[in-house]
């Protein structure tokens, strides 16, 4: 898999979670979806994520040969 891909697995996988979270243990965990909406807002904007460095010194190529 691709760069972007793990990227949108992860942040889907992240908000997901968080939402069953607040929904079966409290409601508090709003906070994290929105920090991970947070953070895919600014990506969008700045053209730099975390996730995406991370990613790149684990060895996840950034595209297919």
């Amino acid at each position: 898999m691709t760069l972007e891909r793990w990227i949108r697995l992860i942040a889907g996988s992240l908000i997901l979670i968080s939402l069953a979270l607040a929904h079966w243990v409290n409601l508090n965990w709003l906070w994290f979806t929105a920090f991970v909406g947070a953070n895919l807002f600014q990506s969008s904007l700045t053209r730099w994520c975390l996730m995406e460095d991370i990613l790149v010194k684990l060895g996840v190529p950034k595209k297919q040969p």
